[in-house]
């Protein structure tokens, strides 16, 4: 190698590009496996499919559809049955009307939302989001625009209120809210969503009387099928109708079907941003394999397979949540220093555990999250993500609990490993 190859550089983007945390941990939980260590991996946003495979219907159409060799390339914007499909999925569930042309289908929801992003977003152009969230930090960084970060608080679980937004909302090109959130599984209420979008409107109606590009919204509601009975879903459109011109809905069967894999998501919204979008994502081949798509199209149309799927995955992961929630709730009554909010949707408890300051058995101080997250993970055998993966601050003892890996019989030894663990701090 040359002298000046070594020096080559990369751009400015990828230099300054942050890793990602999740994947650190899992390379000391991947290490301590490899040792011999048994390991609780609460870490991944994922299912094992062992525990909570795709439903038998969608898999058998997906290997129908390769048994009849459809493996060309699909449609740029999805193969039309899945998008009337996804149509009439829509409207069934919130009577939303979306035709084909406001549809887009790609592999998930993320090349989805980075459509979104590089459609409506020039370089420098502000992204305003709350955190936690997932990736709107990232997508901001890939896409050399300016990242404006609201930090939200337990006290409304960790979404986002207008009066916390209102501020930037003059500055912002593009708010981006989820909901059920990823990391908290929680759910944005019906008023805060209503007052939120109202202050949208509110900011295009100043816009438009100066000429200037409106305000658009990205509602990330991949997880909003999986919800514990009582929790009301709440999106924009459906609550007030003006939010149609300025809203892109992100959905999919990744969540809500166990398909994390198979890579069936959909984009709905204004069919000039649809258009872009496939154009966009058209140019970096994005689209979801074609078998996949006639296969979902397929599974969608048979509604009592989907309806008996979601009542099935709905009981297994609201069990485990909520006796994850009551294990840590009796630690929390014992005095030990833990905090949890009660789950409402998607595959994720929200948990605190405070122990910074204390001291372990071997003397060593917990100064820091990270220090909270490795002697967790190295005394207990229990691997969390904290807050601070999901662009909070780096001093937040909250951390996102995930269930999707989780058999029911661990759940009780995962909080008593926990609590000795906690016991046995000075």
């Amino acid at each position: 190698m040359t002298q000046q190859s070594t020096h080559l550089k990369v751009s400015q983007m990828a230099e300054t590009m942050i890793g990602s945390e999740i994947i650190r941990i899992a390379w000391d939980i991947n290490s301590k496996i490899k040792a011999g260590e048994k390991i609780y991996n609460l870490t991944i946003g994922d299912y094992n499919p062992s525990i909570f495979p795709i439903p038998i219907e969608l898999k058998s159409e997906i290997i129908a559809a390769y048994q009849n060799n459809e493996t060309n390339y699909p449609p740029a914007d999805g193969i039309l049955s899945l998008r009337e499909e996804v149509s009439k999925f829509v409207f069934e569930r919130t009577k939303l009307n979306y035709n084909v042309n406001e549809i887009l289908i790609a592999g998930g929801s993320r090349p989805l939302i980075f459509g979104v992003y590089n459609v409506l977003i020039e370089p420098g152009e502000k992204i305003l989001f709350p955190v936690p969230s997932w990736n709107n930090n990232h997508y901001t960084h890939l896409l050399r625009a300016e990242a404006i970060s609201v930090e939200t608080g337990a006290e409304n679980n960790f979404m986002p209120t207008a009066d916390e937004l209102r501020p930037y909302i003059t500055e912002a090109s593009l708010l981006a809210l989820c909901s059920p959130l990823n990391p908290t599984g929680t759910c944005i209420s019906e008023s805060s969503l209503k007052e939120i979008c109202e202050l949208v409107l509110a900011e295009n109606e100043k816009r438009k009387s100066q000429g200037r590009k409106p305000l658009y919204m990205l509602y990330d509601h991949i997880y909003w099928l999986l919800s514990f009975k009582g929790n009301v879903h709440a999106d924009p459109v459906s609550l007030i109708p003006a939010m149609q011109e300025y809203t892109v809905y992100i959905h999919g069967i990744s969540k809500v079907f166990a398909a994390t894999g198979v890579r069936v998501g959909w984009a709905y919204g204004p069919e000039h941003i649809i258009s872009r979008m496939k154009s966009y994502l058209g140019h970096v081949g994005a689209w979801a394999p074609k078998a996949e798509q006639i296969a979902t199209a397929n599974f969608l149309r048979n509604k009592d397979a989907v309806n008996n799927f979601l009542i099935d995955i709905n009981k297994e992961i609201n069990i485990r949540l909520k006796t994850f929630y009551e294990g840590f709730a009796t630690l929390k009554r014992e005095g030990l220093p833990i905090d949890v909010i009660a789950p409402q949707a998607a595959i994720y408890l929200t948990v605190k555990i405070d122990i910074i300051g204390k001291k372990t058995m071997n003397g060593h101080l917990i100064n820091s999250v990270k220090d909270i997250t490795q002697y967790i993970l190295d005394d207990a055998k229990v691997a969390i993500v904290p807050f601070y993966a999901f662009g909070s601050s780096e001093d937040s003892t909250w951390f996102r609990l995930s269930i999707g890996t989780c058999q029911i019989s661990d759940i009780d030894p995962i909080i008593e490993a926990i609590r000795m663990s906690l016991i046995k701090l000075q």
